[in-house]
């Protein structure tokens, strides 16, 4: 199989950099008394930075019909990729995804294909509609070019630092972010941030082999940072690479939505306040070269309202 590389990498970049997608915010923050920065991927078109590896991705697919599974940000991502090159794009979703996800992904013409979550293999479900339809599986973290699209956003961040990062923290489901910004700062340290019950990478890591989640899994309200397991070449790449994984709770994520919204003016969704979580309760060292990774803004309305108020 294909190993994602740090060449791939400033490929995709150039790739992204033609369409134009413009680069990110990197905005300086106190954390706890100490600055740091913050880079702002839920300012990107579709919300989340899995735009990136959505459009290297579809770039490189070998059809011109491209299947994905998602709870909605990486949905929305092959959807704008594939509207922008003129393929198809039929996404694989849980039934429980934000409502606010399902209509935006819709809105970007891809067919929605709904599935119970838990209960049914969501896998399973995409691979028989490829075996019905036809298409080429975009995975929203096992693929390498996806890794490879993903890793764009440090070399952004390096570029608007003006030197090399010490570190990033980073909100993980999958790792398909950890192992790209890991390739395209490879100084750097790489910390991933997972919901509590959910941590399968920092597990993984911690076990040296792929691990699942229980059989009764905790809440969390991180919908993007729900995988079952991680890939064995995520693990592979992160393995030796990534610090110990660190797991952050719904309180953890709540207090950083409001901090983001109060102090940067911003709408982060869970899963994607989950690093700045970890960094605000202290659970990562924080210094002046520390990239602080915001993925995701496609927040519920209702939902963030209350988080807001402090419901």
């Amino acid at each position: 199989m294909r190993k994602p590389t740090a060449d791939g990498v400033a490929q995709a970049l150039k790739s992204i950099q033609s369409i134009p997608l413009a680069p990110t915010p990197l905005l300086p923050v106190e954390i706890n008394g100490v600055r740091a920065h913050v880079k702002c991927e839920n300012l990107q078109p579709i919300g989340a930075f899995k735009i990136r590896g959505a459009w290297w991705r579809l770039n490189n697919l070998e059809s011109d019909h491209a299947v994905a599974v998602s709870s909605g940000n990486h949905a929305q991502g092959v959807a704008w990729a594939a509207k922008r090159l003129g393929m198809k794009a039929t996404i694989v979703m849980p039934r429980d995804a934000p409502e606010v996800k399902l209509a935006n992904t819709r809105a970007l013409g891809a067919e929605v294909v709904l599935y119970e979550r838990p209960g049914e293999d969501r896998d399973a479900v995409a691979a028989k509609l490829i075996e019905e339809r036809g298409g080429t599986l975009v995975h929203a973290f096992g693929d390498p070019w996806v890794m490879e699209g993903q890793g764009t956003a440090g070399l952004e961040a390096a570029e608007q630092l003006g030197r090399k990062p010490s570190r990033f923290v980073v909100c993980c489901g999958g790792g398909g972010l950890a192992v790209g910004l890991g390739l395209a700062c490879p100084d750097a340290a790489i910390h991933v941030v997972e919901p509590e019950g959910w941590d399968m990478v920092g597990q993984a890591m911690r076990a040296g082999e792929l691990v699942r989640v229980s059989e009764t899994p905790p809440k969390t309200i991180c919908d993007a940072l729900q995988p079952d397991v991680t890939k064995q070449l995520n693990l592979d790449m992160l393995m030796g690479r990534a610090e110990p994984g660190v797991t952050v709770t719904d309180k953890d994520v709540r207090t950083a939505q409001r901090w983001a919204f109060a102090n940067l003016r911003m709408v982060v969704e869970p899963g994607g306040a989950a690093a700045l979580a970890a960094a605000l309760a202290g659970k990562v060292p924080v210094d002046e070269d520390t990239v602080i990774m915001i993925t995701g803004g496609n927040a519920d309305p209702k939902r963030f309202a209350d988080t807001i108020a402090g419901d």
